[in-house]
């Protein structure tokens, strides 16, 4: 079953854990109540493991946290990404 969930602003939201969002009604309605950056912040997060167990557990702590009322990873200094390309989005709209 192919379920249409939003993505972040920057990253696509990757298989592995559109799969565990899709796998609970619940997680899907939580994950769509979020901003698209609080969405970008989860799926950097997950992204920026470097062992594959640390994606595996940080795919399973999305869905908890977000169960218990996070609406974004905690304890992370978020998406580093996200400044550059809303800077040059901005940039682009002053031409």
């Amino acid at each position: 079953m192919n379920i249409k969930i939003s993505e972040g602003v920057v990253h696509k939201l990757p298989a592995d854990l559109r799969k565990s969002i899709t796998s609970d009604k619940k997680v899907i309605d939580l994950w769509e109540d979020i901003t698209p950056l609080a969405r970008n912040e989860w799926i950097c997060w997950v992204e920026n493991a470097k062992m594959i167990e640390t994606r595996k557990r940080r795919i399973e702590q999305t869905n908890s946290k977000l169960r218990g009322g996070k609406r974004r990873p905690c304890c992370w200094v978020g998406c580093m990404h996200r400044d550059k390309v809303l800077a040059s989005m901005s940039y682009s709209k002053n031409k």
